[in-house]
């Protein structure tokens, strides 16, 4: 039987286009909520604590919307096999979606009902984006299911503490879910970073190397292990010093001077850095010299957002038929978020008592960044690919 029409609208012709939509505007919402949480000027009923539900909605709402929009458009390319379109797609946002409203009726529905509501959509989500690649045996890219079956975990962790079925897991979840989604990140950049940069600059050579990518990923998995297991001091800092290098060595490979005139690339390099900036933080923080929630906002802030406003930016043209060019404005956001990266993570360090004010700067230019792309990408996001395929 045929879809109804309104899933055949090209908001749900492919899965970057709905997924990428709700991140715009769930990176806006949550945090124009959490700040006024934050400061004192909303008080909600909530599932969660106020420290968990920011990171659990930027990690597992925020960051995994980003994701399933890119595996589920990223596994058609890979397979040649379709994956979630129209209504079924639908039903994955709107699973999404609930994840995101429930909580705020704690008290109405049952904690049980929420949980199971929010733990849903990540293994909805494997199921599909496991077909495709089961149907073709391309068994590399089970990493992928096996890395959302963590985000699961991680998830599952944090929901088994707020209905009391285990004690202190939800920061344990909360820590898996980072290390899962920037070794995902880690994944990822092997295979389209030397492509992107190769597409974007004609004529250049990005240099692969399955060894470094190998051991990139492997000592960031180590240094998120011994967090895990709450193992610090020279051990951590050492480990994360040596993931810090190796991630540089991996990332000079691609690097050329020319990615400094072509912001979609500039943005995805620097995103990289934020995560290298990272791994040196844990060593400061391992000897007690930093916060460790700056570490953890290098990461978030830095790598997981910066990374993901570009490559929303990239795949959203390139699977439009779009040129792979920004506009400025564009360019601007992507400025901007660095600058809230930059707020959050570094300027604590050298101005502690302006704290405050510096994530209030940092979550203003966080802001300006997604309203600008939620305002250029809109249409691109809703309207059918100007080359007239599919997608």
């Amino acid at each position: 039987m045929k879809s109804p029409a309104i899933f055949d609208y090209p908001l749900f012709a492919l899965g970057f286009r709905a997924f990428f939509g709700l991140a715009g505007l769930s990176a806006l919402l949550l945090i124009v909520l959490w700040n006024a949480i934050f400061k004192g000027e909303l008080t909600l009923d909530n599932y969660f604590a106020n420290t968990y539900w920011h990171a659990h909605e930027m990690l597992l709402g925020y960051s995994v919307a980003v994701i399933a929009g890119f595996l589920l458009t990223a596994v058609r390319n890979w397979t040649g096999r379709p994956t979630s379109t129209g209504d079924q797609l639908a039903g994955l946002c709107l699973l999404w979606l609930y994840g995101r409203i429930v909580p705020f009726y704690a008290g109405l529905l049952p904690d049980a009902l929420i949980a199971l509501i929010d733990f849903s959509f990540l293994p909805a989500l494997a199921y599909q984006v496991s077909k495709p690649i089961l149907q073709v045996r391309q068994y590399r890219n089970l990493i992928f299911i096996g890395l959302l079956l963590l985000l699961t975990l991680g998830n599952g962790l944090m929901h088994a503490e707020v209905l009391g079925l285990m004690s202190g897991s939800a920061w344990l979840g909360i820590q898996i879910v980072v290390a899962t989604i920037i070794i995902m990140i880690l994944v990822i950049a092997g295979r389209v970073f030397p492509f992107f940069t190769e597409r974007g600059l004609p004529g250049t050579l990005a240099l692969r190397n399955p060894v470094m990518d190998a051991l990139s990923i492997g000592m960031a998995a180590l240094v998120f292990g011994l967090q895990l297991f709450n193992i610090s001091g020279a051990v951590l800092a050492s480990t994360a010093v040596l993931a810090a290098v190796i991630n540089i060595a991996r990332v000079s490979g691609w690097y050329v001077r020319r990615i400094w005139y072509v912001p979609l690339l500039w943005v995805l390099y620097i995103g990289y850095g934020w995560i290298i900036l990272g791994f040196v933080l844990m060593a400061f923080s391992a000897y007690g010299l930093v916060a460790p929630t700056l570490a953890l906002h290098a990461f978030t802030v830095g790598g997981i957002g910066v990374l993901t406003l570009g490559m929303m930016a990239r795949v959203s043209l390139g699977h439009t038929g779009r040129a792979l060019r920004i506009s400025n404005a564009m360019a601007i956001g992507f400025v901007l978020i660095n600058l809230a990266a930059l707020f959050r993570v570094l300027l604590p360090i050298v101005l502690p008592d302006w704290y405050d004010i510096l994530v209030y700067i940092s979550t203003l230019a966080w802001l300006a960044a997604f309203s600008l792309f939620v305002f250029v990408y809109a249409p691109i996001l809703t309207t059918v690919r100007i080359d007239g395929q599919e997608g």
